[in-house]
């Protein structure tokens, strides 16, 4: 794909980028032009820099001295197409580090060529799990969560119509190995809306996972419409028992107070009552104590009296 050649046509990059899926096998493809053998050549792989060596071949058998240790039984060379100029490397288990460019080095004594390519790596993650988690505000929560994806997926929820649903949240997080972990949470509001999906999407693959959910009714808080008219009717009656309880208690305090005010009248006229009977009493008495004084005083003046006659 990657055209090369050795009589100063300048190399040629691949129109479009190798896509290879995590943990699989591809092939890394470069061509010479014209049409040559490169058995007798000197071919290289590299990385970004010249010293990052991915496969080398020389005299006509793999160099592993200064190959990276990261490929070292991952790649080798597809020596069946060599004479017809193909230099294509093969490689194992292809890894998440193993995405970028790739220099290929064709050389034959003072002249060389290259040319490079790009390899997109993309993996499609686990099945997304769908769970109710519960109500929260005026809906339920619904949350979706799915692992090991690479490059970081695209999450969409959709309804039972495949319509687009476009307010939810979520997080993305990688793993050591730069996996994406994906948490997506949707708060169905509709009641109607029973069924929802959870999309996960690849850019790179154009490969979707998806599961959906049913919801039942029981989960959606219970709502009527009869709901606003109770709640202003509650009202209302709560202010008139507020207002009821309020005037009763006046009436009952003014009861007391009148009830107190009597009973202090009565103790009032008691104790006028009482004080005009002690008076009456100490009365009687002086009038008793003045009588007895005179009949006292008579006696002694008669008793005087009928002296002096003698």
């Amino acid at each position: 794909m990657a055209p090369s050649s050795l009589r100063g046509v300048p190399g040629e990059s691949p129109p479009h980028p190798i896509v290879a899926v995590l943990g699989g096998d591809t092939t890394l493809p470069c061509t010479l032009y014209p049409v040559m053998n490169a058995e007798n050549m000197e071919l290289r792989w590299l990385r970004s820099h010249i010293s990052e060596v991915v496969f080398a071949y020389g005299n006509q058998q793999e160099q592993k001295e200064q190959q990276l240790p990261q490929y070292s039984g991952r790649t080798s060379l597809v020596k069946d197409s060599l004479t017809s100029g193909e230099a294509a490397v093969h490689m194992k288990n292809v890894q998440v580090s193993d995405g970028g460019l790739y220099t290929c080095l064709f050389k034959k004594g003072v002249f060389y060529e290259e040319a490079t390519l790009e390899l997109k790596v993309a993996g499609m993650g686990s099945y997304p799990k769908v769970l109710i988690e519960g109500p929260e505000e005026d809906g339920i929560r619904v949350v979706c969560t799915t692992s090991r994806w690479f490059p970081k997926p695209q999450v969409q929820w959709k309804d039972l119509n495949g319509e687009k649903l476009l307010v939810f949240s979520e997080v993305h997080t990688q793993d050591n190995e730069g996996l994406f972990h994906v948490e997506a949470s949707l708060v169905v509001r509709d009641s109607t809306m029973r069924n929802v999906t959870c999309s996960i999407f690849n850019p790179t693959l154009g490969q979707e996972k998806a599961r959906a959910i049913f919801i039942p009714e029981p989960f959606f808080p219970q709502t009527s419409p009869w709901l606003p008219t109770f709640a202003v009717s509650t009202t209302m009656l709560g202010l008139l028992i507020f207002g009821a309880g309020y005037f009763l208690r006046r009436e009952h305090l003014a009861k007391l107070q009148a009830w107190k005010e009597q009973e202090s009248l009565e103790t009032s006229k008691e104790e006028d009552r009482q004080t005009k009977e002690d008076a009456l009493k100490t009365r009687d008495k002086l009038r008793a104590d003045l009588t007895w004084r005179k009949s006292q005083l008579y006696a002694d003046w008669r008793k005087e009296h009928f002296q002096e006659c003698k």
